[in-house]
């Protein structure tokens, strides 16, 4: 427990200085490519999250989703590339595969959902290389570029929001 502890605040260090070194990202008016982080801890309707990007237009085999819970089963086989606590190390680095492989991928469009600050998530979306990244508002401001003022349990608000501030900026 007190080892967790140490190991946030050093992931933490290595965050704020990740959010110094933050490049500018451009925005493509073409969106075909999506990254979905999930914080599955508290959010289980990603299936209905899919369902709504796949509304608008996104094709579902362009959407890459990793998943974030703070407890892991051992022996459970999770239906998307799930990942916890122990997938970065005390110096904030990915140990995980996939998730070095979803950070290095260059999406058109992160979306960061998730609505506490916890380290590990906002790690991941800063080292995304993605052009533009989304999130809620209730999360740090230096993270994304864009935020949306909504509910988390209400998928179709966010992305409709979403996709309203996309086709205007076209």
């Amino acid at each position: 427990m007190f080892l967790n502890y140490i190991k946030e605040l050093f992931v933490k260090k290595s965050l704020k200085n990740n959010l110094n070194n933050n490049k500018n990202e451009e925005f493509t008016s073409n969106i075909q490519t999506i990254g979905l982080l999930i914080d599955e801890t508290k959010f289980r309707h990603s299936k209905e999250l899919m369902k709504e990007l796949s509304l608008q237009g996104i094709a579902s085999e362009n959407i890459k989703i990793v998943a974030y819970r703070s407890k892991l089963k051992k022996k459970k086989v999770y239906s998307r590339p799930t990942f916890g606590k122990k997938q970065i190390n005390w110096k904030g680095e990915i140990t995980e595969s996939f998730l070095t492989e979803f950070t290095e991928t260059e999406f058109d469009l992160l979306i960061s959902y998730y609505d506490i600050e916890k380290a590990i998530l906002m790690m991941i979306t800063s080292k995304s290389k993605a052009k533009f990244k989304v999130g809620f508002s209730s999360v740090d401001q230096k993270l994304n570029r864009w935020m949306i003022n909504t509910e988390m349990e209400n998928c179709k608000v966010f992305v409709s929001e979403l996709f309203r501030y996309l086709k205007s900026i076209k």
